[in-house]
């Protein structure tokens, strides 16, 4: 794990309709930081979108459907996880939850099959001065979008 990286598991309440699913209620310590900006990208089959970083905003990912293979790289030099990467999947036949990024983790990701719908929460609204991007391929940071994860 990341440092500050967290995830919050969601519930089903599952009948012959269909589920209901609360994603964030903003009395959640994990919500902490506020509410900003909502956004929604949706992505086709084997878009590769990655690296960025923020220096203050934190992002909370959500997907509702799709699998998405996402990819975080600690970029805080004073983080005890300095450099580490994650590398795990949301979305479609993966587990209910929502990641929450904090400021300084680079974040990315590959659309495994798609569409996916990825809705995102921001603790600030878009600032172009607040995105430092990073190549998708950066030597820099250990880490192959092209190849597909090892098994654990």
């Amino acid at each position: 794990m990341i440092q500050g990286v967290l995830f919050k598991e969601l519930i089903n309440h599952t009948d012959e309709r269909g589920f209901f699913r609360e994603v964030i209620r903003v009395t959640d310590d994990f919500f902490v930081g506020g509410f900003a900006q909502w956004s929604h990208s949706l992505m086709f089959d084997n878009v590769i979108k990655a690296w960025h970083y923020h220096k203050i905003q934190t992002d909370w990912w959500y997907v509702c459907n799709g699998v998405l293979r996402v990819g975080l790289c600690d970029m805080r030099s004073d983080s005890d996880t300095y450099k580490k990467t994650m590398d795990f999947y949301m979305g479609d036949l993966q587990p209910a939850q929502v990641i929450k990024i904090p400021p300084g983790v680079a974040h990315g990701c590959k659309t495994v099959q798609g569409p996916v719908n990825l809705f995102y929460i921001t603790s600030h609204v878009y600032n172009p001065d607040d995105e430092i991007r990073i190549a998708y391929n950066d030597p820099k940071i250990d880490f192959d979008w092209l190849k597909a994860p090892p098994i654990k």
